[in-house]
């Protein structure tokens, strides 16, 4: 079964980070510095839809027409990761509203299990980029997606942002919402055991939690 075409982005500085994100030698502070620049990248290309409103403003010069962004935007950071793409985000689009949701991956069923939820219903968005690191198996995403949606964000409003996505949890995401929108800077071939944990992402980046906060076990080798 061949994987549905995604929003891969190709750009030479995307996939020269991608490379940096993925190296064992990679640094928590580099890390965490380029998860950063790297979702700046994939926020702007994931940002090339947006509708725009026209103005009439005023130069020192003369009057001109100007424009600016119309759909009020939300940020949703999955935690914790998805925690290390926001400021990010936030640097093009410093307006919206951030949610956090907070979803952890059961390790013998691999579903997603929530601890975290700010939805605000006051403050709901027209367009939500959804944003985590990684997406594996698919069942977090699926779940934040879900979550979304019951908040009364249509599927056409969604815009997930991940840097990487494994083919098992593309092919996930678009059998159940195959009209989502996704962007990445690629996607891995397979899921494996690690560790003794199953449905690490390889090749991968490691545990992105755990790179982007210098929390991971001693003597761990990412």
């Amino acid at each position: 079964m061949s994987v549905p075409a995604a929003n891969v982005v190709l750009h030479p500085l995307v996939q020269t980070k991608l490379s940096i994100l993925r190296d064992v030698r990679t640094s928590s502070k580099d890390f965490r510095q380029t998860v950063h620049d790297i979702s700046v990248l994939l926020g702007y290309e994931a940002s090339r839809q947006l509708q725009l409103l026209s103005y009439q403003g005023q130069t020192p010069v003369s009057q001109f027409t100007g424009v600016t962004v119309q759909p009020r935007v939300g940020l949703v950071p999955i935690l914790r990761a998805g925690a290390g793409m926001t400021d990010a985000l936030l640097s093009l689009h410093p307006e919206a509203s951030v949610h956090h949701l907070g979803l952890f991956r059961e390790k013998i069923s691999l579903q997603a299990v929530e601890y975290y939820n700010k939805l605000g219903e006051q403050t709901r968005p027209d367009i939500a980029f959804l944003l985590d690191p990684m997406v594996a198996t698919g069942h977090t995403a699926l779940s934040a997606v879900g979550m979304l949606i019951e908040w009364g964000l249509p599927i056409s409003s969604i815009k997930l942002v991940a840097i990487i996505v494994a083919e098992e949890g593309f092919k996930a995401l678009r059998k159940e919402y195959p009209d989502l929108e996704i962007w990445c800077a690629g996607i891995d071939p397979q899921l494996v055991r690690h560790n003794d944990e199953e449905g690490k992402i390889a090749p991968g980046l490691g545990d992105a939690g755990d790179r982007l906060f210098n929390s991971h076990p001693p003597n761990a080798p990412y």
